[in-house]
């Protein structure tokens, strides 16, 4: 280790008798062996133990004591590098001579070394086996005897230096006496140097001072520095004590004065106490949380006000008493009330409506019901958010909203534990306490887009516990340490997509779509929603006139928005009255107060959507099919084109995903495998290639919807028989031809009946799904239901044959 730490050791004591400079006058040779140690800066005549480390410092040591030659002692800069060179090592050092070597009891190896003249390290001659070098005698100036400056300086130093031992607790009693017992006062000077416990870079300025002088005044301020240091760490100290001293001088005068307070009958405590009690008699809280209440009061009264713990304790007591523990609103059960507020505020959306009303008729009849817990799902801009407020409002009760999007951290449920510092409830705690009643309307808004899985734990499995109904009636925070009944919140939790809920979750949760609306519900919600509010927002609310006729209003539905919602519809509303707004503000009055179609291109220019156009039959191969997207349905056009080739090859195009991918060459291999019934030569397949495209290719498809759609495209196309006018079809297909029921039935229908589609093929299992749907959607639509392609292909293949059929021709050549 080479002495790793600063030498303490006080017990070896050298001292000399004569002239000083007689430890250097010995010939010293120009190379040495140096010995290379560790945070230690040995001085001229300095006694010293050396810890030995290295083994090519041992080969070193054991030589030098054997032929009793001298070796050099230079301090490493890096205390850490094992194999040090010449730039490692410091410029001065000292001759010395190895007094004797010392094996301990641990198998460890200590030479006590003695100081002689300074050296000044020129080069490194070599480092194997240990380090060798060449040195030049560095010359000191010594005082004259008489000196009387250094002999005054001298005194101080051994003076400062007891006084600053007695103070440093790191200093052993014993290096006072060492001192005292070196006579020699140039080797008091180096011992002190050397053994006291300055920095390595200060020691080292010291060793290559040349005067002795001028060490000894550099020494002397080092010890001056380093005993004001001490001094001011006392006083702190001392401080400190005085602080403390101070806190529990008052804390113990403060308990004697609660006990005499208590004697003389006015022993009720702080004003915050009094305050805590009287919430506390009012609430309706368990004995278990009573009891935990007083307990922590009592704890609050055991600490100092001045401390931090008092505050983070008066904060959890106040958390406890602000909560509704067993408050509850009255809930208005005149269910014709109710159905009046859902109508007013919402149109359509009849399932939520008849789900609340079911809710309130039970609870009229039982008087006490447990909270269902509802998750709303559906496209964006379908008023599942506003929707309750609007239940709130219907029920008489309180409304709450958390927004989950995005939520990362299972804190923000569960709340922290107190021993965190800042820690507070979570969010559902909180709201709880916003809302003033254990019974609200909870909303858990976009819960589907809720972070799982993160460093800070899975915020969705929070969520168990609180949207579980036989859990939440006992919900364990984390802040508040028991438990809350929150089986009376009515939880309404909405979702856009429910794949991105986990299982679980999404369990416990009863789910209610909210579909889309069709134009002449948009017209309505326009009409009696988005319209007035508009005008108000634009400062139009007192033009009682002004108007949009309904062709204006499904004018901006179909041509300047694409959606299942209103959302966008509200902004191209207040896009509207915004310019007319302008006009106004700039003319004084308005041009017209009935808006039509006419004005809405220019006042919001053109219209930037042309769907769901229905392009006719009289291509062989294009065939019309029906898509759900998340803005509602759309009609897509399947197209196959056939080419001369080697055959056998199946070109996908239209940003198709891979199940999409995959219902095609399903259909193909069912075309190819019923060539009989189509009446086409199977050799065909030989010779041309088939080409199937969906367009508008920056737009990705996916989905197995399209199976019947596509079987039926490649059909036409090789018979080249034309389909059936204003007949579109969805359904998935198997490898046996087996039609196989879809969803988003409600969706396709809207875009049909946009298209001017006047038929609709179906799987028989989708039946039910428009026995579902309001008869209003389903006004000028016919439903043809089938089990097989083939019932497919007999009704939407015609006998009609394009004018100019292609000719297959069949290369004889691969018959032999």
């Amino acid at each position: 280790m080479d002495s790793r730490e600063n030498n303490k050791a006080f017990s070896m004591i050298a001292d000399i008798e004569g002239d000083f400079g007689d430890l250097s006058n010995t010939d010293m040779p120009q190379t040495l062996p140096i010995l290379a140690v560790r945070n230690l800066v040995l001085f001229p005549g300095v006694v010293s133990p050396i810890l030995i480390g290295r083994q090519s410092s041992m080969t070193l040591v054991k030589k030098a004591e054997k032929t009793g030659t001298f070796i050099g002692i230079i301090c490493q800069r890096d205390p850490e590098v094992e194999e040090p060179t010449r730039n490692d090592l410091y410029d001065y050092g000292v001759y010395a001579r190895v007094v004797k070597i010392l094996t301990l009891p641990n198998g460890s190896m200590t030479a006590i070394v003695q100081g002689l003249g300074r050296l000044r390290l020129l080069s490194v001659t070599r480092r194997k086996p240990y380090i060798s070098g060449h040195v030049e005698i560095a010359t000191e100036t010594l005082p004259e005897k008489d000196d009387s400056e250094f002999i005054a300086a001298i005194d101080d130093l051994r003076t400062t230096t007891a006084e600053y031992i007695r103070v440093n607790d790191d200093i052993p009693e014993e290096a006072t006496f060492a001192i005292k017992n070196v006579h020699n006062d140039m080797m008091a000077l180096n011992f002190i140097c050397s053994n006291m416990p300055f920095a390595i870079n200060e020691k080292m300025e010291l060793l290559s001072t040349d005067s002795v002088k001028e060490r000894l005044f550099g020494t002397l301020r080092i010890v001056h520095r380093e005993l004001s240091l001490q001094s001011l760490k006392q006083d702190i100290r001392n401080k400190t004590r005085d602080d403390i001293d101070e806190q529990q001088r008052n804390y113990f005068l403060q308990q004697q004065i609660k006990n005499m307070q208590a004697e003389i009958g006015n022993g009720d405590g702080s004003p915050e106490r009094k305050e805590l009690q009287e919430k506390a008699k009012n609430k309706l809280w368990s004995e278990e949380t009573d009891r935990i209440f007083h307990k922590e009061l009592d704890k609050l009264e055991q600490l100092n006000p001045q401390s931090p713990e008092y505050n983070v304790q008066l904060t959890y007591l106040q958390t406890l008493v602000s909560l509704p523990w067993c408050e509850f609103t009255h809930d208005d059960i005149n269910l014709a009330r109710a159905r009046r507020i859902l109508d007013a505020d919402h149109y359509g959306m009849e399932k939520v409506k008849e789900r609340i009303l079911e809710y309130l008729a039970i609870l009229s009849l039982r008087g006490d019901l447990k909270s269902p817990i509802i998750c709303l799902y559906g496209p964006p801009g379908v008023g599942k958010t506003s929707l309750g407020r609007s239940i709130a409002k219907a029920m008489n009760r309180k409304y709450v909203r958390i927004s989950l999007g995005g939520l990362h951290d299972e804190a923000e449920i569960r709340g922290h534990r107190r021993t965190y510092i800042g820690a507070m409830p979570g969010r559902i705690i909180k709201n709880i306490q916003k809302a003033g009643s254990s019974n609200p309307v909870f909303i858990l808004d976009e819960i589907d887009k809720i972070t799982q899985n993160t460093i800070h734990g899975d915020p969705a499995s929070a969520l168990l516990e609180v949207l579980d109904p036989e859990q939440n009636s006992t919900f364990h925070d984390n802040y508040l340490d028991v438990d809350y009944d929150l089986s009376k919140v009515l939880f309404i939790a909405t979702a856009n997509d429910l794949n991105t809920i986990p299982r679980p979750l999404l369990d416990r949760m009863e789910i209610i779509e909210v579909s889309g609306y069709i134009t002449e519900e948009k017209t309505e919600i326009a009409r009696r929603h988005l319209i007035p509010k508009e005008k108000d927002n634009t400062g139009l609310g007192d033009e009682k006139r002004l108007s949009f006729s309904p062709q204006a209003i499904e004018k901006i539905i179909e041509q300047y928005t694409r959606e299942s919602g209103v959302r966008q519809l509200e902004k191209q509303i207040n896009k509207t009255l915004r310019k007319l707004a302008y006009i106004k503000a700039k003319d004084k009055t308005l041009p017209y107060s009935r808006i039509t179609p006419k004005e809405i291109e220019g006042l919001l220019g053109k219209p930037p959507f042309y769907r769901d156009i229905y392009q006719g039959n009289d291509y062989a191969g294009v065939v019309t099919g029906l898509a759900w997207t998340s803005v509602g349905g759309e009609i897509l056009f399947i197209e196959t084109s056939l080419s001369k080739g080697k055959g056998a090859k199946l070109t996908l195009t239209g940003n198709l995903g891979d199940v999409m991918k995959e219902s095609a060459v399903l259909a193909l291999e069912y075309v190819k495998a019923h060539t009989d019934k189509l009446g086409i030569d199977y050799r065909i397949f030989d010779n041309w290639n088939i080409h199937i495209h969906v367009p508008e290719g920056a737009t990705p498809k996916d989905g197995p919807s399209a199976g019947i759609t596509i079987a039926t495209s490649i059909a036409s196309a090789l018979t080249q028989r034309k389909v059936r006018r204003n007949t579109a079809m969805t359904g998935e297909i198997t490898l046996r031809g087996k039609v196989l029921p879809v969803g988003g039935i409600k969706e396709k229908i809207l875009a049909a009946k946009r298209a001017g589609i006047t038929d609709i093929m179906l799987c028989t299992e989708n039946h039910k799904d428009i026995e579902e749907i309001p008869e209003v959607y389903l006004n000028g639509v016919n439903f043809h239901y089938v089990d097989s392609v083939q019932d497919v292909w007999d009704f939407a293949l015609t006998e009609d044959y394009v004018d100019n059929p292609i000719s297959f021709e069949i290369k004889e050549e691969n018959e032999q």
